[in-house]
């Protein structure tokens, strides 16, 4: 078992999901069962899958909550650049937000690649 709070990927997704979370209260209000929703349950998914996959005791289990994460970071991504369509938050906000998301994309994918080696 690993302690995910010492990785610096969970942290900064810990760290993503509360500029989410504030970002995202000044969504319309029509999207809260829609966008905001969407958004916040993606944001929380890669910190509690990094932290999931670490109580597994294969690599392989691991791996696999990685995998999730990462793939809830690129839904994430996608799901800004809607919100950016649609003006919802200022487009330097959101430039912030995803800049963010593709530092954790890139953390996650080099943490699979050295379980991959390992």
């Amino acid at each position: 078992m690993k302690d995910f709070k010492k990785l610096i990927v969970w942290q900064k997704s810990i760290e993503l999901v509360t500029s989410i979370y504030k970002i995202s209260k000044d969504f319309p209000s029509v999207e809260k069962y829609g966008l905001t929703s969407q958004v916040t349950r993606a944001a929380v998914s890669i910190p509690s899958n990094i932290a999931e996959g670490s109580s597994r005791f294969s690599e392989r289990d691991y791996f696999r909550f990685l995998e999730i994460a990462l793939g809830s970071a690129f839904e994430l991504e996608t799901q800004f650049i809607i919100i950016e369509k649609l003006d919802f938050v200022i487009a330097n906000d959101v430039k912030i937000i995803v800049e963010n998301i593709k530092i954790i994309q890139k953390m996650l994918s080099g943490l699979m690649s050295k379980l991959k080696r390992s």
